[in-house]
């Protein structure tokens, strides 16, 4: 038997190893740039938070500056040394400003923004459904009408409305306030959970009706918790719109008070009486301290709701 052995030609042997030897090189130079690659990235993560960082203490000062000037006294806030630390500070100013006014106030202001926030949720949650599962007649118009209805200036209806709430002998009344409060926030809210119903697939439905619910029963099990988070989302806008709304309630609440009108009435001094700026701190931070709570408390749902309204599918 005959044994063939085969020889690699001297140009197929020399050819061979320059490849390897190139390859090899572009190895190791790719394996220089990956650590180069992760260094600038990291890189770029450290100064983009260092950024973040820097905006959010801005963002915060004015926060902490009322929280750390109301529990100083007013000849350490006239001082020209400022002081950033209330060392030694109390809670005196906290004391001085509860006083019966200011329960007045806060129990017109809960009553008025929890009546319009649960009337306004409930007439944008079915004003939403409506123009994004159904098409009638109407359908189109009554989407510009609320489109055209957020232009008007809040300013241009006070007249109109003071002469309603006059007529109907609602003034300085929490239903004449809620109802203001409602036809002013319910168009933006109809809008913004209309984009929330809009990316929960109708097929959902479709699918739980065939199981044997109703359509009713399919709206209830199945999308109204998807759109948990956009009613969420929608609610704290809401109680945000009539927790801090002032003008309206100046116009239309001659008697009572809501709290920011209250706050209102710290920097209302006669003339020969200086303003107390370090209650007025402790009355801003009073005022503020639910809505802090509050967005700390549905922060979370918040969030997922934004990010689902803005992703359909």
């Amino acid at each position: 038997m005959m044994t063939v052995t085969a020889h690699a030609s001297p140009t197929t042997a020399a050819s061979s190893v320059p490849r390897t030897t190139a390859s090899v090189t572009h190895a190791a130079a790719a394996s220089h740039r990956i650590p180069r690659r992760r260094r600038r990235f990291r890189l770029s993560v450290w100064l983009w938070s260092i950024l973040a960082l820097v905006l959010a203490a801005f963002w915060a000062f004015p926060v902490y500056w009322m929280i750390n000037s109301s529990m100083l006294s007013t000849a350490d806030l006239e001082s020209a040394t400022p002081t950033f630390v209330p060392i030694g500070g109390s809670f005196i100013n906290f004391e001085r400003v509860l006083t019966p006014a200011f329960f007045s106030a806060l129990g017109v202001s809960v009553t008025v923004t929890l009546l319009s926030v649960a009337v306004c949720l409930v007439c944008a949650f079915l004003a939403s459904v409506a123009i994004s599962r159904f098409k009638f007649r109407g359908r189109v118009g009554f989407i510009v009408t609320i489109l055209l209805i957020q232009m008007l200036p809040a300013e241009g209806l006070f007249i109109a409305q003071y002469k309603m709430m006059s007529t109907l002998g609602l003034l300085s009344n929490v239903l004449g306030l809620s109802i203001l409060y409602v036809a002013a926030v319910v168009p933006f809210t109809i809008w913004m959970l209309r984009g929330f119903v809009a990316g929960v697939p109708a097929e959902l439905e479709e699918a739980a009706m065939i199981d044997g619910l109703s359509r009713t029963q399919a709206f209830i099990r199945i999308t109204l918790p998807l759109l948990a988070p956009g009613l969420v989302a929608s609610g704290v806008f809401a109680f945000l719109q009539c927790w801090n709304e002032f003008t309206i309630a100046l116009v239309t609440m001659e008697n009572n008070k809501t709290l920011p009108l209250w706050l209102r009435g710290f920097v209302q001094q006669s003339a020969t009486q200086a303003i107390d700026w370090a209650q007025v701190m402790a009355a801003s931070t009073i005022v503020a301290l639910p809505v802090i709570v509050f967005f700390v408390i549905v922060q979370g749902r918040m969030t997922s709701g934004l990010v689902s309204g803005a992703v359909k599918g």
